[in-house]
């Protein structure tokens, strides 16, 4: 018989470690990668996006989210929790412009689906939630990024990435990133970043990229024949 800090996600194991979380992350690690970067021109989401189908609408994303017209977010994890996510950060931003009639700020947005997320990991009869979120966007502060992972804690970030080889997309990002990067270097660095961590499925049809300019802070994703643009600038 399984121990009960194997099942139980409020139970602590002899090592002081939540196995649930755990095996959270582990899923947000076998996922396809997501990647984000914030400069001084804005945030630029990118990440891959496995085709189940060859039917399927290439339109339809369930990897990058919009949540309001200043901000969105890559997930790297279970999407149909990223989903639930995804709502309530759309409630909030909306109650938040209702309330102060102005744009919600990047960092409130995130503590408040933190707070949410590590409410999953203390109560019997939950599990965490399978997924780590990249949520950037332009608030009145400036471009800013963060990364939420299954336990709820929360990490400000210039560029980070989550999923499948994030520790070599990581590296590539601290090789190459500068703060004053143009939105077209940047763009361009997110996809270097998707291929060495997703050699096989980096492909154009597979990458979904998104864009938040500090100029009129509005999400917008690129379309196919962007990002195919921007792999042509890239040798193979």
């Amino acid at each position: 018989m399984m121990p009960m800090y194997d099942r139980a996600v409020s139970a602590f194991s002899p090592e002081g470690r939540i196995l649930q979380v755990e095996y959270a992350l582990v899923m947000v690690n076998n996922s396809p990668t997501a990647v984000g970067i914030a400069t001084n021109e804005g945030v630029i989401l990118g990440g891959i996006e496995r085709r189940q189908d060859a039917l399927q609408d290439k339109t339809f994303s369930h990897k990058i989210f919009k949540i309001d017209d200043h901000a969105g977010a890559v997930v790297a994890g279970f999407s149909s929790d990223a989903r639930v996510l995804i709502d309530l950060a759309r409630n909030e931003a909306q109650i938040n412009r209702l309330y102060y009639d102005e744009p919600v700020d990047i960092e409130y947005l995130v503590r408040r689906l933190s707070e949410v997320m590590q409410s999953y990991t203390q109560h019997a009869g939950f599990r965490p939630f399978g997924v780590s979120l990249v949520i950037g966007g332009v608030d009145l502060i400036g471009p800013n990024l963060y990364q939420i992972d299954p336990s709820g804690i929360y990490t400000k970030y210039f560029a980070t990435a989550a999923g499948i080889g994030r520790s070599v997309a990581m590296d590539k990002l601290k090789e190459r990133y500068d703060k004053s990067m143009s939105l077209s270097e940047t763009k361009r660095l997110v996809v270097e970043a998707l291929k060495v961590a997703n050699k096989e499925e980096a492909v154009v049809e597979n990458v979904k990229l998104a864009e938040i300019k500090t100029d009129d802070r509005l999400f917008k994703m690129l379309s196919d024949a962007e990002v195919a643009e921007i792999f042509k600038l890239i040798p193979s």
